[in-house]
């Protein structure tokens, strides 16, 4: 068969991939503690689920307008600003399932082929593959270890220039778990308005965040939020993965032309999930606190695990729930790594390298699993890296 030019870079998510060889194993019989997938362990809130349960049985099952339910928009919109420190309306809200289509429709919105969209490296695999599919050229800039896994700013100089359109920032970070500071994100902001680049900051992990930090958005800056896309969702903060549930906030006239893109494709979001949204933004937020405060305690357990292994060095992640330890001094590359794991120990992690080239010599571990678990994969991994690499 042959197919457009524009899905031949495609290519599966690399924790699909692993998942998908840790089922055949425990199909095998073998028993795999499974660090590999970034997605809570904890149930959807229980006043999120009734309220979705709720509006299943009263007949809230109809299309809603593409950008969403007028009534979620607005009190997103009040949410977003008034956590951000800045003011938003609906118009500028559109409401998605999941995250990933605000992601890509503003990227096809604002990127002709050609265009280059400088994003960061190891990074979330979206990126890249959107850019591509717009057209774009992918310009990597690397995260350094050395500066909490932000942006190399002398690297980011050397590759921003008249041709650059976007720039996508994640912070906190998947894989890292790394803050951008906003002493960066400054610097960004001035490049990007010299060069009149749109920035998009993905913020789907901005209430995870530790040790009293907290992560700041791009688009408080002075002159930024005219020229901001902020991605954001329901999936990490209050474990929603399965309901699929997300939105963007831009300048009205990019969330119209998203709109239409949303209208000519997805049509709309699930009506019973946007009263789930509702309710997760309006009700109570303890249960986000309790969550973030235990993934904290296994961020601690599993970096000293981690600092506990031969080969091994893993800085604190400031936010999500990824550990992003260094593994170079195993002699190993991360993919190879990450398979012996896996086929030795029966533990599924990700190698770094499933984040860009310059992930390489890393691996990616997700705490979003219990203590036990947690404890039983250090345990394993210890063993198999002794045995198999050190010894």
């Amino acid at each position: 068969m042959t197919f457009a030019t524009r899905t031949a870079h495609l290519k599966p998510e690399g924790a699909y991939q692993v998942l998908a060889r840790a089922n055949q194993l425990e199909a095998a019989g073998r028993d795999i503690v499974h660090l590999e997938i970034g997605q809570p362990d904890y149930a959807t809130f229980e006043n999120v689920s009734n309220a979705g349960i709720e509006a299943i049985r009263t007949g809230k099952t109809r299309y809603t307008p593409p950008a969403g339910m007028a009534s979620l928009r607005e009190v997103i919109a009040e949410d977003g600003g008034n956590r951000r420190g800045i003011k938003f309306t609906a118009d500028e809200v559109v409401v998605s399932p999941g995250g990933k289509p605000n992601l890509f429709f503003p990227t096809l919105a604002l990127v002709e082929p050609g265009d280059e969209v400088i994003y960061p490296n190891p990074g979330f695999p979206t990126y890249e593959a959107m850019i591509k599919v717009a057209g774009g050229i992918p310009v990597a800039v690397p995260l350094l270890e050395e500066n909490n896994f932000s942006f190399d700013l002398a690297a980011f100089d050397k590759l921003i220039n008249e041709r650059t359109k976007l720039i996508i920032l994640n912070s906190p970070s998947n894989p890292t778990g790394g803050v951008i500071p906003l002493e960066d994100l400054v610097y960004i902001a001035a490049q990007a308005e010299r060069y009149n680049c749109w920035v998009m900051s993905d913020e789907i992990y901005a209430r995870i965040v530790y040790d009293g930090l907290t992560a700041p958005s791009i688009a408080v800056l002075p002159g930024m939020k005219e020229r901001t896309i902020i991605v954001d969702g329901f999936s990490k903060t209050y474990s929603m993965t399965g309901w699929r549930l997300g939105f963007g906030i831009m300048p009205r006239e990019l969330a119209a032309r998203v709109d239409l893109l949303l209208t000519h494709s997805i049509g709309s979001t699930a009506h019973f999930t946007q009263f789930a949204g509702l309710e997760a933004v309006t009700g109570p937020q303890g249960m986000v606190d309790v969550m973030v405060a235990e993934y904290q305690r296994r961020r601690n357990i599993i970096v000293d695990g981690l600092n506990s292994i031969p080969g091994f060095s893993c800085q604190k992640p400031q936010g999500a729930f990824y550990a992003f330890p260094n593994i170079r001094k195993t002699g190993m590359s991360s993919t190879d790594l990450a398979n012996l794991i896996l086929e030795k120990a029966g533990v599924a992690l990700l190698p770094g390298s499933s984040f860009g080239d310059y992930g390489d010599g890393y691996l990616r571990l997700s705490y979003a699993n219990s203590v036990e678990n947690i404890q039983s994969g250090l345990e394993k991994i210890q063993k198999a890296v002794k045995e198999f690499v050190v010894g």
